[in-house]
């Protein structure tokens, strides 16, 4: 079986149909690309053919190119990589350049076979790029369907063709949403802003993609760039217009990657340069850089991360063996905002589920959040009211306990106290069948205590959910002592359900995620109290990759949360608690009132509508800024060792079990340097000598807590990387 067929009508169009085997979607492979080549050529040689439409046996015409494919590419390329990778994107331009041209005089520009792209659905990536090298873009009327080249999300930019082509078409100003961020658009949006030519009733995609081929004339075959007398709109980078949308475009894109995303300053030195130069040596400037970018051990981490590892997490990599475990009726417990968020995307996902408070008031509130969402989206066009009223139909909202026979899986969602999580367990192992699986959605509390509170510990497993539920994309399972396999295998069948991405990690003091998350924002913390001046603690972090830095995200989660960790953590901990420094300033903020955006008042100033003002310069007054400052690279690496050191910890400690997990966690989870593909891929990048180096120094200077770990030291004398020795491990 191949990956493209081709079929001639009674007309003369020769229908190219794009179909991958075995997959729900199409994806370019380097022998699907050869064979398409062969394709073109043969209806570019049959006198017969009058015209070709390339189209798919898919609802969607595909997804990409396989990530995978460009690993190999370079994997495989020898003693020169970047040879190896040039060549091959080089021969990716001459393919679709050969559609291009169609076959015509390269002197009259006559004489060519029209290709027009026939899109059923979805076309990212690579399934844009092929389509923009056709004469005219046909796609179905399909709303749900997302065209767009979002390559710059997993740290690379359209290569392709899809960078010169788009920048072409629309002019650097237009094309910078879809390029620089990634913006994806439905077929109506897609063709309003220029991206194609025509949207059509499913039924007539065809048709009317063959009855464009059949018509058009030489004219119609030459793409505006290749035509006498081009000008790119918007003009030039010397252009006056043209000047101006560069140097914005500059400004825009370090304010935006802080200089640590290497592929969105290559894409645009790849516009900027090839608009000075004809199409074909644009196309070369574009390869080059393409092979830049992939170069980067940047760009291999977040591939690896975002793309490849995301992805087999996702498809059960650590899923035990067991029988399939899809959840038809859902228990939630608790009706707040975390209780609310899970039933609003249970709903979504299409299953039963009965929302339980103390109150039918606030069982009801818990319910009015999806109605409240769901609304939202049909303002925004992106539901109807018919889809809101079958989620809504799916929930019912409750007091009663019994309203749980059925169900297969519980969620609780209730205060963080072992007593008030005792109780309901009890109430609803008495309500519910013998083999419904219970999970807490507890953010510190252990799970192995939580579950002696249950008949059967084996059935019992933590969900940990990050907020707010409907956005954020990583579900964090906790496996406690005796937790089974059945249990795990429920919980990350559901997380597949609700399309999230799922980590599994053993039973530990806060997890993995906030195990590292803590350190991260404490460091911060201790150094407003050592007199570092707050806007180099929060820009050094910025300008490391973080979303946030350390005390703007402590306001986010509120201080009084980080005051009662704090007090929970000291209790446990005893004598051997570290973070004396760090209490001295939270538990002061706290008594000042100064809460964080939920009192409008934290480590920053907040206007009267809560909006974020600035640093509150009266922190000064408690904790004065040093004469003397330490340097950027200090800054950002306590910072990042907090976290990181945390992460080996973890899996030295056995809580952590594949790297993978780390990595994915950590970015998804918390938005840990996305750049280098997270904690585990940075510390390949750096180097683990290097790193162990840095430990030393860190340790000499600020104490213990940067001790290098032992795993870290070891592999740090024997030279060696994370993923060369744990991925062989995993693989096995």
């Amino acid at each position: 079986m191949t990956d493209f067929t081709m079929t001639t009508d009674a007309d003369g169009v020769a229908v190219i149909t794009w179909d991958v085997p075995n997959k729900s979607m199409n994806v370019l492979s380097l022998e699907g690309l050869a064979h398409l080549s062969d394709l073109i050529d043969q209806a570019h040689a049959d006198e017969a053919v009058k015209g070709i439409v390339i189209t798919s046996g898919k609802d969607t015409f595909a997804g990409g190119m396989d990530l995978n494919v460009i690993a190999k590419m370079k994997e495989s390329a020898g003693d020169d990589p970047a040879k190896g990778l040039f060549e091959g994107t080089m021969q990716m331009h001459a393919i679709l350049r050969k559609i291009e041209l169609a076959g015509m005089d390269p002197k009259t520009q006559k004489g060519g076979k029209p290709t027009a792209a026939a899109l059923p659905g979805t076309a990212l990536g690579i399934g844009l790029e092929l389509p923009l090298a056709t004469h005219r873009i046909f796609a179905a009327d399909n709303r749900k369907a997302k065209i767009g080249l979002p390559e710059i999300l997993v740290g690379i930019f359209p290569g392709a063709g899809g960078t010169t082509r788009l920048s072409r078409k629309l002019g650097a100003m237009a094309a910078s949403p879809l390029l620089l961020e990634g913006k994806l658009n439905d077929p109506k949006k897609a063709k309003a802003a220029g991206v194609i030519d025509e949207v059509v009733p499913a039924e007539d995609l065809l048709s009317a993609a063959k009855a464009w081929v059949l018509e058009a004339k030489d004219a119609d075959l030459v793409k505006p760039w290749d035509q006498k007398g081009f000008k790119i709109p918007g003009g030039t980078p010397y252009h006056p217009a043209g000047f101006m949308t560069y140097v914005g475009a500059s400004a825009m894109v370090n304010g935006k990657t802080q200089g640590v995303y290497p592929a969105a300053k290559a894409m645009l030195s790849a516009v900027y340069e090839g608009a000075m130069v004809p199409f074909d040596t644009a196309l070369k400037i574009e390869a080059r850089w393409f092979t830049n970018v992939l170069m980067n051990p940047s760009s291999g981490a977040m591939i690896r991360s975002l793309f490849i590892n995301k992805e087999a997490l996702e498809k059960g990599a650590n899923r035990p063996k067991v029988e399939d475990q899809k959840v038809k009726k859902l228990g939630v417990i608790g009706a707040g905002m975390m209780g609310a968020g899970i039933t609003l995307v249970s709903a979504q996902a299409g299953m039963e589920v009965v929302l339980i408070d103390a109150t039918q008031e606030a069982a009801d509130r818990g319910k009015a959040y999806t109605e409240k969402y769901m609304d939202a989206g049909i303002a925004k066009r992106k539901a109807t009211p018919e889809k809101k009223e079958q989620v809504l139909s799916l929930i019912t909202a409750t007091t009663d306990y019994a309203a749980l026979a059925g169900c297969d899986l519980i969620i609780e969602a209730v205060f963080e106290d072992p007593t008030v999580k005792a109780d309901v367990t009890a109430k609803v192992e008495a309500a519910v069948g013998e083999d419904c699986i219970f999970a807490s959605n507890t953010s510190t509390l252990p799970i192995s205590m939580l579950a002696k509170a249950s008949k059967r510990p084996e059935q019992f497993i933590g969900i940990h959910f990050f907020s707010p539920v409907e956005k954020m994309m990583l579900v964090e399972i906790i496996k406690g002592k005796a937790t089974g396999e059945r249990a795990v295998a429920k919980a990350l069948d559901y997380v597949r359900q609700i399309r999230k991405t799922p980590i599994v990690v053993n039973d530990a003091r806060f997890f993995y995620a906030n195990r590292c998350i803590i350190p991260y924002i404490n460091e911060g913390i201790r150094m407003v109290a050592e007199g570092v001046e707050p806007a180099l603690i929060e820009n050094a972090a910025k300008l490391v990759g973080m979303p946030l830095g350390p005390l703007q995200l402590v306001d986010e989660t509120s201080i009084d949360l980080g005051v009662k960790i704090a007090k929970a953590t000291k209790a446990a901990m005893g004598d051997a608690y570290p973070d004396g420094a760090v209490d001295a300033v939270l538990f002061w903020m706290a008594d000042e009132g100064r809460l964080g955006r939920k009192s409008a008042a934290g480590f920053y100033a907040y206007d009267e509508k809560g909006k974020r003002q600035g640093l509150w310069t009266g922190l000064a007054a408690q904790y004065p800024v040093a004469d003397e400052q330490p340097d950027l690279h200090t800054v950002q690496h306590r910072l990042l060792f907090a976290q990181v050191l945390e992460a080996v910890r973890a899996l030295e400690e056995g809580v952590l079990e594949d790297i993978r997990e780390g990595d994915v966690g950590a970015i998804l989870g918390w938005g840990f340097a996305p750049w280098s593909g997270g904690p585990f891929s940075w510390l390949d990048i750096i180097g683990t000598p290097y790193a162990a180096e840095v430990c030393d120094q860190l340790t000499e200077t600020y104490g213990d807590r940067f001790a290098c770990p032992a795993l870290l030291r070891e592999m740090a004398d024997k030279g060696q990387e994370f993923y060369n020795r744990f991925a062989a491990e995993q693989a096995a």
